[in-house]
């Protein structure tokens, strides 16, 4: 990992800031002296041309002393169209024209930069060469000054780099008191989850009061923890019910084998052992729907593809070996989009719910119906139902949804047969929520009504 990766982002945003500060402020530190130094260097060239332009009127009177006098602009020459030095400055006295070039035709003065020639070497001065003319002969006065240097002035240059470092340094100091001040509600929601454990999934992280994204993320992470308080909360119900209806044949076939103990000679091994495959067969069909259980759980991804509802149903139940009359009304053609094994299942768990319950029959019915739901974008393109009826003592309305819950079974089941696992009409509800439909308990006139819809298949989508 890189050394940047591995700074907090604390400390990334706050390099961060103090870099882009430090850019910006250079940069228009550095405008600035451009700037300045233009007009200084503007302002120069004005100076020198003044004072070769004073040098030019005294020349033409007839009245410059020798050396010529100087003030500001100490470079000063007056040169005849021989190349020879008329007058100049003290401070040039003996020395060579410090230029060759002349003001092009038509105009008064012309301004260059020379070097070396008469200044010290390697050093450049700005050059101003004026017209004058005395007595019909025509002169050229130059005046030379050093230009100015690009940080213009030493205080200037100071200033501007500690106006650089302050703004620097401000920038700096807010972003880290700004990022600090931002990421505590950050550091106190992982504080709170770090203490968050099993035994107390009730906690919950601080939501700041401000509305912005950190607030949205508390909010969320508190939604989760619902869920999975939820789910926490489910799991030990589950464990609980699973547990206690695994005890119940684990019991059962303990006490046989016990009492085959302690009386050998008495005991009918037959039986036993009738009694024992019976405990067997429960703790089989309690261990194959827990299975099932899971897997719906997970969310296991299946196979979708088109299943005829008339043809699973009546390949089922000419599969199945039942005490009751089953009578049947199946709509040929229903197809839906699902998984056949698990739409098998579904029904095959309603049809054993009436085995339990029903007196003497039932009646199984496929059929489809446009506009069963109105509004459900589910069933939007139409509803495929199965209906499942028995003529047994039926399940009062308040309990329509309590038997849908696992290992639900009504003090009446109980007492009619205890071979059911109480997971049978949670796992057919499960799976055809899994399928896109759903399954729900409706009124009829003698006995329990299951009616399972789900969407039909692209075989009845309607044409646009």
């Amino acid at each position: 990992m890189s050394v940047w990766h591995r700074w907090s982002v604390k400390g990334r945003f706050t390099l961060f800031a103090g870099l882009i500060a430090a850019l910006l402020s250079t940069l228009l530190s550095a405008v600035m002296l451009v700037a300045v130094n233009r007009y200084a260097s503007g302002y120069l060239t004005e100076e020198v041309a003044a004072a070769a332009r004073r040098v030019a009127v005294v020349f033409e009177q007839g009245t410059l002393p020798a050396p010529i006098p100087y003030e500001q602009v100490r470079n000063l020459q007056v040169v005849d169209s021989q190349g020879r030095v008329v007058a100049s400055s003290g401070i040039l006295r003996g020395k060579p024209p410090m230029a060759s070039f002349v003001p092009p035709p038509g105009e008064e003065q012309a301004v260059r930069r020379v070097c070396d020639r008469v200044f010290p070497h390697g050093e450049c001065q700005v050059v101003v060469a004026r017209r004058a003319f005395r007595a019909g002969r025509e002169c050229i006065v130059y005046a030379a000054a050093p230009p100015i240097r690009p940080w213009v002035h030493p205080l200037l240059a100071a200033f501007a780099v500690a106006a650089v470092l302050s703004v620097v340094a401000v920038t700096v100091y807010g972003s880290h008191r700004l990022v600090t001040g931002s990421l505590s509600p950050v550091n106190a929601i992982r504080a709170e989850l770090d203490e968050i454990v099993a035994t107390s999934p009730g906690r919950r992280v601080p939501v700041p009061p401000a509305n912005d994204e950190i607030h949205g993320l508390a909010e969320s992470v508190n939604h989760t923890l619902d869920r999975l308080e939820e789910a926490m909360e489910r799991q030990r119900r589950f464990a609980s019910d699973a547990s206690h209806d695994l005890r119940s044949p684990i019991t059962a076939m303990r006490a046989e084998v016990e009492e085959a103990l302690l009386a050998p000679a008495e005991t009918d091994v037959n039986a036993m052992s009738r009694s024992l495959l019976s405990s067997l067969d429960r703790l089989q069909a309690i261990v194959s729907d827990l299975l099932q259980v899971a897997r719906l759980d997970a969310g296991t991804p299946v196979t979708r593809e088109p299943v005829d509802l008339a043809e699973l149903v009546a390949g089922e139940l000419e599969r199945r070996q039942s005490r009751l009359r089953i009578g049947t009304d199946l709509e040929p053609g229903v197809v839906v989009m699902g998984d056949r094994v698990r739409l098998a299942r579904l029904f095959t768990n309603l049809m054993d719910n009436a085995e339990r319950h029903a007196a003497t029959s039932a009646t199984v019915k496929v059929c489809t119906r446009i506009g069963d739901r109105p509004g459900d974008p589910r069933f939007s393109h139409g509803t495929a139902i199965i209906e499942v009826l028995d003529d047994g003592a039926g399940i009062s309305p308040d309990k329509w949804e309590i038997i849908f819950q696992r290992f639900t079974r009504l003090d009446a089941a109980r007492s009619k047969d205890a071979g059911g696992t109480g997971l049978g009409l949670s796992i057919a509800r499960q799976i055809a929520e899994t399928t896109g439909g759903c399954l729900t308990v409706e009124p009829s006139e003698r006995g329990a009504r299951f009616v399972v819809r789900l969407p039909l298949g692209p075989r009845h989508v309607e044409p646009v």
